[in-house]
């Protein structure tokens, strides 16, 4: 098998054998306009693309090393492993970060799981995740009367509710979509207190996909308010739902359960198989974590629990990979007493 630097004329072939919109090429250009290195390999074979991983490189601060992340990509191989090590040696990375796009089954042990066994072939160590291990996933084949019926008791009732006192939800992908996003989602994070990316990053991101087909923008409206807004993905026949942001006021109208349930039917109006929600907690979630209500809220629409292979890293520098690791622990567990500050 042939393994070549992508060219930009294979934009097009690259985005069909990508497993993901973070495996994208218009995400790679996003994550250049962020300062970030952007690698692109295809593995030919015949003269035919095959297989594509994007890797994206970001620099130590006051260090002349690197730490790779490859998001979402295929089921490792050899091929693979043998592509990521070359790359780790030429930026001299630390490590590279893998968070394939493959399932396993539900809390299934590591040692029980062949792909898990052929990663330790390599000088792989379990990773901090960047992506939760879990998430949900709804088919979205069947007819809608199916989906509807499928949703829970609660959840319809709420969606007949905002319908009912009046809430419209509609796509508004303009640049004015996306400041009323960052505008609520500026809110959203001071009240929930969790870190979320710069209104920068944001307009970087929708300059990258604004034209692609990829991203779009929904809001839920009542009395000319806007109370909740989302931005969800569509690629390669896959809805998912990244970010997402929401008003404190009238919360009883229930404008995020008819969100929900519309751009279920967007997904299925553009022909994707399934939706992928973007995060679980688990299979034995805990109703005192405080993402148990996001958990709950989702699998109320009828969504199967699903299991990522999870996150490794891929060691290129094993001493300073121990002493990085160190101090991340170190700086998580600093950001998480300073979220608890009153200032």
């Amino acid at each position: 098998m042939l393994i070549r630097e992508i060219l930009p004329t294979e934009k097009q072939v690259f985005n069909q054998v990508a497993t993901h919109p973070l495996q994208s090429w218009e995400w790679g250009e996003f994550r250049k306009t962020t300062g970030v290195k952007v690698e692109r390999l295809g593995f030919y074979q015949d003269g035919q693309l095959q297989k594509s991983i994007q890797v994206t490189f970001h620099k130590i601060p006051f260090l002349n090393r690197y730490i790779g992340y490859f998001p979402k990509g295929y089921t490792p191989d050899a091929d693979q492993m043998a592509a990521l090590q070359e790359l780790a040696k030429k930026y001299q990375a630390i490590f590279i970060k893998l968070e394939p796009n493959s399932l396993r089954p539900l809390e299934q042990s590591d040692a029980d799981n062949q792909q898990i066994q052929f990663l330790k072939k390599y000088p792989i160590e379990k990773g901090r995740a960047l992506f939760t291990q879990y998430s949900f996933w709804l088919d979205l084949q069947p007819d809608e009367e199916t989906l509807l019926a499928n949703v829970t008791s609660k959840t319809r009732y709420n969606i007949r509710l905002a319908e009912k006192r009046g809430v419209r939800v509609y796509e508004d992908s303009s640049e004015r979509g996306l400041e009323d996003y960052l505008a609520i989602q500026e809110e959203t994070t001071k009240r929930q207190g969790f870190y979320a990316h710069s209104a920068d990053y944001f307009r970087k991101l929708y300059a990258a996909l604004k034209d692609s087909g990829i991203m779009h923008i929904f809001k839920a409206e009542y009395e000319n308010q806007i109370l909740v807004t989302w931005i969800v993905f569509v690629f390669n026949g896959v809805l998912y739902y990244p970010y997402g942001a929401s008003r404190s006021i009238h919360r009883d109208v229930m404008a995020s359960n008819l969100m929900m349930w519309e751009v279920i039917r967007f997904g299925k109006a553009q022909g994707c198989r399934g939706f992928d929600m973007w995060g679980a907690l688990g299979p034995n979630p805990d109703e005192k974590d405080p993402w148990y209500g996001f958990h709950r809220f989702k699998k109320g629409y009828g969504a199967e629990l699903i299991e990522f292979l999870g996150s490794f890293d891929l060691v290129n520098d094993d001493p300073i990979y121990k002493l990085y690791t160190l101090g991340e622990t170190w700086r998580w567990r600093w950001l998480r007493f300073r979220k608890k500050l009153p200032f």
